[in-house]
């Protein structure tokens, strides 16, 4: 450990500096440590409590050259990236309950019922809300954030600074995990999302055998009421599926370590 005198004080800060930019970059991205109402300032403060330990373990230097020059500009390029791809690898896993919302609101007829999300600002399904705070609450539960922490100071030991590059086959890995999860989400809806669509198709039938009968005014609430008793019998189930999803992103994360 170096001693910290007037004389390289100035050193030392800049090391501590390069050292926030992988966590950083990885809480900016990341689930819950990038929601919109999480405050920079304490994103900081964690990039700082967990970047100044990991850079005294990683032996990082500030490049001979200095910052402002190419081998510093390569070094906080390839920071950014690998902190990025480690936030993106998990919030990928947060996708499939997103998406599995989506797809069980729009065969309950619940495609307009749309919130503001408030970890990314952006409009989405009542059903997607409630499935996205279940894997919220799951992701704590299982301390993936503490995990997602240790995987941050595993990559400066297996990606130091300066060498953290990723190959175009890891990057292909998180494309493949992407569709992965796409897949995943949509199992997640099949169960409620099939019966409820059946549910509708009973509907037409009984509508078509008796005309007088106000579909509109039946067939609505009858499938929301079907959807929402759907939706509590299969919650265990769903609970199990995201939880594998989050489970997939945490790993595909760590695997970005070794390399495959």
């Amino acid at each position: 450990m170096t001693e910290i005198t007037l004389i390289n004080i100035e050193q030392q800060l800049l090391v501590w500096l390069l050292a926030m930019i992988r966590p950083g970059a990885a809480f900016l991205i990341a689930p819950i440590f990038g929601a919109r109402n999480v405050p920079v300032q304490l994103r900081i403060i964690l990039a700082l409590g967990i970047g100044v330990p990991a850079a005294l373990m990683s032996g990082m230097t500030v490049p001979e050259e200095g910052i402002i020059s190419l081998q510093g500009f390569s070094l906080i390029v390839g920071e950014v990236i690998l902190g990025l791809t480690l936030g993106f690898a998990i919030q990928i896993g947060f996708a499939a309950a997103m998406l599995a919302g989506e797809a069980i609101s729009n065969a309950m007829g619940l495609g307009m019922a749309a919130m503001v999300d408030p970890s990314s600002g952006q409009s989405s399904s009542a059903i997607g809300q409630f499935l996205n705070i279940v894997a919220v609450f799951l992701f704590l539960a299982m301390d993936g954030h503490l995990m997602l922490i240790g995987i941050i100071l595993e990559s400066y030991n297996a990606l130091p600074p300066g060498r953290a590059w990723l190959s175009a086959e890891q990057f292909r890995g998180i494309a493949h995990f992407g569709g992965l999860i796409f897949a995943l989400g949509l199992s997640i809806a099949l169960p409620v999302g099939f019966a409820v669509i059946l549910v509708q198709l009973i509907m037409g039938v009984v509508a078509r055998s008796t005309p007088t009968l106000n579909l509109f005014a039946v067939g609505l609430p009858v499938t929301l009421f079907a959807g929402i008793i759907l939706m509590a019998m299969a919650l265990p189930i769903l609970a199990d599926a995201l939880q594998m999803g989050l489970k997939e992103g945490l790993m595909q994360s760590r695997a970005l370590l070794g390399g495959s």
